[in-house]
Order: C-alpha cells, then structure tokens, then sequence
C-alpha cells in the first residue's frame, strides 16, 4: 500500500512540474526564410497570390499527390480558401485563406489545421525588387502552441521543423520560376 502511494505522489508530483515548466516555456514560434528569383517582381507576386499555385511548389502540398483539395471563392482574392485532406499524418487536413493583399508587395493568409493537431497560423508572402529582373521573395510563418502543449517545443525544434519545409518550398518555387 505504501508503495502504491508511493508511485501516485511521484507521479503527482511529476504531472505538476510540468505544468509548472510548460507555464514558463515559450508559446509563440516564428520563422522567416527568403529567396531570390531571376524574374520581375510582378510576375513572382501575380504567381505567388494565386493559392492554387502553391500546389506546384509548397512540400506540404507535395508530400501527398492523392489529398482531397477543395477551394471556396475567387483565388488570388482576399477570402479564397483553400482546403485539403489527406491520410498521410504528415499532411493532416485543415484549409488556409487569403486575409489581406497589398497589390504587388505582400500576401497574408491563415492557415487553420484541423488534423491531427487543431491550430492556426498566420502567414505570408512579401517581394521586394532588387533589380528589374531579381525579386526577393520572404515567407513567414507565425504560430503557437497551447499550454500545456507547448511542452513539445522543448522537446522538438518547430522553427528548424518549418524553416526546412519553408526553404524546400521556396526552393522549388525558384526552379519552377526560372525555367
């Protein structure tokens, strides 16, 4: 009996240091990565505002060719949702929608998951002209994770997870673009 109250106190005391510790652990994640494409600006920004089109490019669309894809709305428009739905865990289902463009410099979208894990995202696209042939091309990524989930942050590196997806997308958006 005692070893029983033993093992319960132990545990107990276990599940309250991390609760303890998640209350203390970061939230919020942020990643920003960047590329540069051999294209005029406008072109890079009429392409990368029309959400379909990251189909071609972004390794979460890639990673699983047989997802189920849904759109809603007028894509390359504020409001146009894009939804998918895939049995690969790694891809999930969940859908993302334009929220605000400002012609010809930045495209912010929400990015809701739905599975396996619920939450959102904000991100976005932004194109500067570094001449009038070279646009630099910024995707960022904004999230969080609940308490007290975001344990998990401790135990895996999201920002380096997504900077990786982010990077391999921006990569083959720079071969599609400058072929």
């Amino acid at each position: 009996m005692n070893l029983i109250l033993i093992i319960a106190a132990g545990l107990v005391s276990l599940i309250i240091l991390l609760l303890i510790i998640a209350a203390l652990v970061k939230r919020n994640y942020t990643v920003t990565c960047e590329v540069t494409i051999q294209k005029p600006k406008q072109i890079v920004f009429d392409y990368l505002k029309m959400l379909k089109n990251q189909d071609s490019f972004s390794k979460w669309a890639l990673m699983d060719p047989n997802m189920t894809k849904e759109y809603r709305g007028t894509d390359g428009t504020v409001g146009f949702i894009s939804a998918w739905d895939s049995k690969d865990k790694n891809v999930g289902k969940g859908e993302q929608e334009i929220k605000d463009i400002t012609e010809g410099e930045r495209i912010d979208f929400e990015i809701r998951f739905i599975k396996p894990f619920a939450g959102i995202a904000q991100a976005y696209f932004s194109v500067d002209s570094l001449s009038d042939k070279v646009t630099l091309i910024n995707w960022g990524f904004t999230s969080k994770m609940p308490y007290p989930f975001n344990l998990m942050l401790l135990l895996m590196n999201m920002e380096q997870r997504i900077n990786t997806d982010l990077q391999t997308g921006l990569s083959n958006l720079k071969k599609l673009l400058e072929t």
